[in-house]
């Protein structure tokens, strides 16, 4: 049910030299555990270093989009939540109100970043959630704050185009049963749901995921690694690709 379904990735200190992930998913009211998973090593030393703090990974999938309420192929084309989209961002949001948040990564898609904003507005900590401008040298120096305390009662929102959703090519924007009735239902479902075959001038699983686990594993396992709370804001494929590399699936299990 997209944001309405939270993922919930404690990662704590279990010895010396490693970390133990437990994975918790919350859906309606309840949660139920799942067997941990070592986090994996950090790729600058090969190794994870002691830390004896605990942190917390959260994904979120972005709410229903004016296109998913449309039924059509959404892919990279930026569209926004619908009213329906903004209520489940802030059911997950109230799901996860409890468990602390130091830095934010959304997608450069408006929907996922909505409902990154949308959820923290839930939070107990009543943090202000702000975007890091950092795509020009006067982005960044404009959007500088520069007050201590205002700092503490904040939020960093890094928003990456690597956390994008799969790039659907000649897809984008054609409505799924009116595709499924032109190239026939087995070839769409091929498409959408295999790993390493992509849809015309689009990208597969495989190619999504590459980007995605990549950028997780660069920027956002060495924040988990610090002892930093992270959740990530993102899409059905992206998200997908990430869990995929945490849990360790197979392609025919993804």
């Amino acid at each position: 049910r997209r944001a309405g379904n939270v993922r919930f990735v404690s990662a704590t200190s279990c010895c010396p030299g490693s970390r133990k992930l437990g994975l918790v998913c919350a859906s309606n009211s309840q949660s139920s555990v799942i067997e941990p998973a070592k986090l994996p090593s950090s790729p600058e030393s090969g190794s994870t270093p002691k830390k004896s703090s605990e942190a917390a990974l959260i994904l979120i999938r972005h709410g229903e989009s004016l296109w998913n309420e449309k039924n059509l192929f959404t892919g990279c084309v930026d569209v926004p939540l619908t009213p329906k989209g903004v209520n489940e961002a802030i059911e997950a949001g109230k799901r996860i109100c409890n468990i602390p948040v130091d830095v934010i990564y959304t997608s450069s898609l408006i929907r996922a970043q909505m409902t990154a904003m949308l959820a923290m507005m839930q939070h107990r900590r009543k943090k202000v959630p702000i975007i890091v401008h950092k795509e020009s040298e006067r982005a960044h120096q404009w959007s500088q704050v520069y007050s201590e305390e205002t700092k503490k009662q904040s939020i960093p929102v890094i928003t990456a185009w690597q956390l994008n959703e799969r790039m659907y090519g000649e897809l984008q924007g054609l409505n799924k049963q009116e595709t499924a009735d032109l190239f026939g239902k087995d070839q769409v479902h091929e498409w959408r749901r295999s790993y390493d075959i992509p849809p015309p001038n689009g990208e597969s699983l495989e190619m999504c995921a590459e980007r995605a686990v990549s950028y997780f594993k660069e920027q956002i396992i060495p924040q988990l690694v610090s002892g930093k709370h992270v959740m990530i804001a993102a899409h059905g494929n992206s998200l997908r690709s990430i869990i995929m590399h945490l849990d360790k699936l197979t392609s025919q299990e993804v």
